[in-house]
């Protein structure tokens, strides 16, 4: 959680608060509204409208940094945060009205918040965002290839994170080869201090965090100078882990069998299973219970729009590579594989129907596994599940890939909601490092923020496949 993002969700927490006081007061006068500000019902009332704002402004990228770069995308998704709150609360309101806000209190307060919130924001990221404050300055360790890919991490996909500078590693045990090996590769005026001495580099750059970025460590590595270092309170992190931090996935050229096995990570608490798996049977009950009754009008759809069975049954290999028949709406023309076999599916492929096509778009194909998730052969959330013929293909090429059937796999994932479609090896690649990276990670609250990020992919488009 970067301080640039904790601060916006804190103002706008303040800012809720004070525009639905303002406007009660303005609705209902402050002798009314005095009596009742400290009432348990005026609590939750207050906690469930910050909660749909907050909610809102995040389906609308509000605290995307990368994406609200300009003053009319900021004034866009802040309206259509207000027009999303609006529309939120107004559920909740007519599912529970004991908590109901007033016509005219709801309409002022979200209006005010909007004007609130859109001023703020311009002002943060106007002043703020480029504030060398709000990010930590970095030392890398190292002046070969990997240290300039950390390098570039900090310079050009991360403003939470500021390039320091790096330090020349030229130990006196070193030979000429390991020196050699290593290199130099960064600019040189970007060097600002040798190994030897670490602590007083590091106090020069007035970093805050040392990151070792050594291609070859043996009979280079300033073990004492960092052990220093680290003992007087400064951040000690390899390349893979700093790769992690910054991107949200794992840097799997540079991990090792050693690195998974010491690394904070990969853990699988026997109460989350637990939990993961309650929450998997409630969430599928509901999800078949509120979707059956369309079942028979998309049948319907399916079958005037192409001919062929309304369901698609398929192996796929599931926990443990336990083979499993997942299910589907289908999407595609039937026997669209009779010639080819088993081949990728790909954007705008052509053996996909029209009406599949808007089908996936919008993840109806996925509703019939919810039966999958309710039998245990799948969860919510998890690598998505691969066939067994793509699978042991990519196993041969793609090293730790059977890793990611160490859990269960998901109607949605962290590669699915980080990823766009992938159809190749360096996609399976790529959305490899995303599903380690949710196994190595697992937690309710990873699992929670994949929620809200496939609404944001289904409503809206965005995210992979």
């Amino acid at each position: 959680m970067s301080l640039r993002w904790l601060i916006l969700i804190l103002v706008d927490v303040v800012l809720a608060l004070l525009s639905l006081y303002s406007a009660a007061v303005a609705r209902l006068g402050y002798q009314e509204v005095a009596g009742k500000l400290f009432a348990t019902s005026t609590f939750y009332t207050a906690f469930v409208f910050v909660l749909a704002i907050l909610f809102a402004s995040h389906l609308m990228d509000t605290y995307d940094f990368d994406r609200n770069t300009r003053k009319r995308e900021i004034i866009i998704n802040t309206l259509l945060g207000a027009a999303t709150s609006f529309f939120l609360l107004s559920i909740v309101y007519y599912i529970d009205p004991a908590i109901m806000l007033g016509r005219g209190v709801l309409v002022i307060s979200i209006a005010a918040f909007a004007l609130l919130q859109f001023i703020w924001h311009v002002v943060f990221y106007l002043v703020g965002r480029h504030n060398p404050r709000f990010s930590r300055r970095v030392l890398v360790l190292g002046t070969g290839p990997l240290a300039s890919q950390v390098g570039e991490f900090c310079s050009a996909h991360n403003r939470n994170y500021t390039l320091a500078g790096y330090a020349l590693c030229n130990c006196n045990g070193a030979s000429d080869n390991d020196r050699q090996g290593e290199g130099i590769v960064v600019p040189h005026d970007q060097i600002v201090g040798n190994a030897d001495d670490l602590m007083a580099a590091t106090r020069q750059a007035q970093a805050d965090i040392i990151v070792v970025a050594l291609s070859e460590r043996r009979g280079v590595f300033p073990l004492r100078d960092v052990l220093r270092c680290k003992l007087n309170g400064f951040e000690v992190m390899d390349a893979p882990s700093f790769y992690e931090l910054i991107h949200g996935k794992l840097m799997l050229e540079h991990i090792t069998p050693s690195w998974i096995i010491f690394s904070s990570g990969f853990r699988r608490p026997i109460y989350f299973s637990l939990c993961k798996r309650y929450i998997d049977i409630v969430l599928s009950l509901i999800g078949l219970f509120l979707t059956l009754p369309f079942f028979p009008l998309i049948a319907l759809a399916i079958k005037l729009d192409s001919p062929g069975p309304v369901f698609f049954k398929q192996v796929r290999v599931g926990n443990k590579e336990k083979m499993f028949h997942l299910y589907k709406f289908r999407t595609m023309r039937q026997d669209a594989e009779a010639k080819s076999g088993a081949i990728w599916a790909a954007k705008n492929d052509p053996r996909v129907t029209k009406l599949g096509g808007l089908f996936r778009k919008s993840r109806i194909d996925e509703i019939p596994q919810l039966y999958n998730v309710l039998k245990g052969d799948m969860s919510f959330v998890g690598p998505r599940p691969e066939r067994p013929e793509f699978v042991e293909k990519l196993k041969q090429v793609i090293p730790y890939y059977s890793k990611r059937h160490f859990i269960k796999p998901g109607l949605t994932g962290w590669a699915q909601v980080r990823y766009p479609y992938g159809s190749s090896v360096e996609d399976a690649i790529e959305k490899l490092r995303y599903d380690l990276f949710y196994i190595k990670n697992l937690s309710p609250f990873l699992d929670t923020l994949i929620f809200f990020e496939t609404i944001k992919v289904v409503l809206f488009g965005r995210g992979g496949q």
